[in-house]
């Protein structure tokens, strides 16, 4: 059996010795060094069982479901589900081809990746239509505040300067190699 006298880090106390023999660790009931101890117990000797409770208690709760909002515009959902919910947001309709990209996210099930990927890539192409637009109603964005230029700046400066050495990094070898062609 080994001991290990271990200086304690405070100035007043005294070392402590610690056993490291797991013979002895065993005889005194220690198990947390097994991962998962405790999950089988006697639920009269577990620690979480307090807070288990199966079914929840929910006293005086009355649920009534809200009434159906009407859809106005084109509302999407899983093709697991049978219908849709009965409350959604409308604030961004689906237009363009961001909103056709999404027609066809949603034929696939949650599970596929082609649904996710799908609506990543319809997500990016509304910003490009959000920038289209404000172009075509006249308002030039500034799209280095919109992007959060300033905060970005202000609050993980490492990180700003890190992406400018690498934005420019790629600006620079794209204008090389096209130069280089001619």
């Amino acid at each position: 059996m080994d001991t290990v006298v271990t200086p304690s880090t405070e100035s007043n106390a005294a070392p402590y010795a610690e056993r490291t023999d797991p013979n002895t660790r065993r005889q005194h009931g220690d198990r947390s060094h097994i991962q998962g101890w405790g999950a089988d117990l006697d639920p009269a000797n577990r620690p979480a069982v307090p807070r288990e409770r199966t079914p929840p208690r929910l006293d005086n709760v009355h649920w009534d479901a809200p009434e159906q909002q009407k859809a106005r515009v084109k509302v999407y959902h899983s093709v697991e589900r049978p219908g849709i919910t009965p409350v959604f947001g409308t604030s961004t309709p689906p237009t363009g081809l961001s909103g056709k990209l999404r027609d066809l996210a949603f034929r696939y099930s949650e599970n596929d990746m082609r649904h996710w990927m799908i609506l990543l890539l319809a997500d990016r192409v509304n910003v490009g239509e959000g920038l289209l637009q404000d172009l075509a109603h006249g308002h030039i964005p500034n799209i280095y505040r919109e992007m959060g230029g300033p905060a970005e700046w202000r609050h993980n400066r490492k990180g700003f300067v890190t992406k400018a050495v690498v934005a420019s990094a790629v600006v620079g070898a794209a204008w090389y190699l096209l130069r280089r062609r001619r």
